[in-house]
């Protein structure tokens, strides 16, 4: 259902904080001085100026609390065009259709053009997307659409070429500690009512992750909680209010976002890099999110697999054990066997030995680099097999005094090709000696 945005500064006492701090104007926004300089699209966007540069559809992206929202309303209040909200969580096709035959009509009949917000585009399906883009194209609507998905997998392509992405960051610590003082003593917010001691205002800072609108709402309930406990006298928000009102800080993490993807590399890159402690941090981080703990155990096995390798083989087994167990018990105590392989794999001896000879095999065949398999080594099992000389010269290695002895294996084309090269790591110091003397037995060197 389309909305059309209030005016400014008319927000009741009774609406939460964040919302009566909401900026009027791209000035008061703190934060994301990279996409709102002079002259640039959204500044352009929420003067008066006419022309192309104007009508120039934005899709911003950015984490929640990073100002995506209130940049699109105080384009509205700041410009003279005529604003409509759109929500993809409740909004349809007919929804969009609508939009755009009032945005036409408005346009033609009095000359008046029309910016189209709409929140959460990623949830959009692909028809709900292809329904936007007659009015795109065309210079119905001007766009301005908002997501903390990654547009290249969540807006269609043809939408993302006609409109202009702008990627919003989250808060820094320094404008966190902005945005709560303006709300302590902004009249719209708080009034001077309270004042936050400089620990409890880290506290609401750190406890934000860069989101402005958590810094807002936890301020309001810890400033509440600061003024049901004081009799007399102005009350003092103090870090035990604050973590008495805000039990912790709640996650930025989305399962099927950037998030997930960050925060899994960054797990796989810690563990690769031996570094027990931010490993566990990021198990943690993916556990608490809620993250399923298959897809943890099955990242768990690829790790043991590529980054360690034969220089501990007992790795793998670990891992798989670990991922047995999780499934097994399930959770919150399977945390515990996950936090066990993490711990083994991240202080393991590290080698990619075997992850980079299979894919150097593989990058051979793909060559063409394959040849016919030598004729001792063919199956001669079959009838007149053996007349076409298959199995013919075969030597068993089990028949020689070491259990090894010279024989080519590889085909012609490949014979002398070396794939596995282990590393001086672990187990693979060894493993490297004893490959030495067997490449030289079997190819009579």
């Amino acid at each position: 259902m389309a909305t059309m945005v209030d005016s400014p500064g008319l927000h009741s006492g009774s609406s939460p904080l964040a919302v009566r701090m909401r900026p009027r104007t791209l000035d008061e926004l703190v934060g994301q001085e990279h996409v709102l300089g002079p002259g640039s699209p959204l500044a352009t966007l929420a003067g008066e100026a006419a022309g192309e540069q104007a009508a120039t559809s934005v899709i911003l992206w950015g984490p929640p609390g990073t100002g995506k929202t209130t940049i699109a309303k105080a384009i509205a209040h700041s410009s003279s065009r005529k604003f409509v909200e759109l929500s993809a969580v409740s909004a349809g096709v007919k929804d969009v259709r609508d939009v755009l035959q009032q945005a036409l009509s408005s346009r033609d009949l009095y000359g008046l053009s029309t910016v189209l917000f709409l929140d959460e585009i990623h949830r959009f399906s692909k028809s709900q997307q292809d329904a936007l883009l007659p009015g795109v194209e065309n210079g119905w609507i001007i766009l301005v659409a908002a997501t903390t998905e990654n547009p290249s997998f969540s807006v269609i392509s043809p939408l993302l070429s006609r409109s202009l992405l702008l990627t919003l960051e989250a808060l820094t610590d320094e404008n966190l500690g902005t945005v709560i003082d303006r709300a302590v003593a902004d009249p719209r917010g708080l009034d001077g009512a309270v004042t936050v001691a400089a620990d409890a205002r880290a506290a609401l800072i750190r406890l934000a992750s860069g989101d402005a609108r958590r810094a807002l709402t936890a301020l309001e309930a810890a400033a509440a909680s600061a003024r049901a406990a004081t009799s007399k006298g102005k009350p003092t928000v103090t870090p035990e209010i604050v973590a008495a009102a805000v039990d912790r800080a709640l996650l930025r993490y989305d399962r099927q976002g950037d998030e997930h993807y960050d925060v899994i590399s960054a797990f796989i890159k810690s563990v690769r890099g031996s570094d027990v402690d931010a490993s566990l941090h990021y198990l943690a981080r993916m556990i608490e999110a809620g993250e399923d703990p298959r897809f943890i155990a099955r990242r768990i096995i690829v790790l043991a697999a590529e980054d360690i390798g034969l220089a501990d083989p007992q790795a793998l087994v670990v891992a798989v054990a670990a991922a047995d167990a999780v499934q097994l018990i399930g959770m919150p105590e399977g945390r515990i066997p996950l936090a066990e392989a993490v711990v083994y794999l991240a202080m393991a001896p590290k080698s990619n030995a075997a992850y980079l000879a299979i894919d150097k095999a593989i990058a051979d065949v793909r060559n063409g680099r394959i040849g016919r398999v030598p004729s001792h080594l063919r199956d001669a099992h079959y009838p007149g097999a053996k007349s076409l000389g298959h199995g013919k010269g075969y030597k068993y290695p089990h028949d020689a005094e070491i259990g090894v002895l010279e024989q080519d294996y590889a085909p012609e084309e490949l014979r002398g090709a070396v794939y596995y090269e282990p590393t001086d790591h672990g187990n693979e110091r060894d493993v490297s000696a004893r490959l030495e003397k067997l490449r030289r037995i079997i190819r009579g060197r």
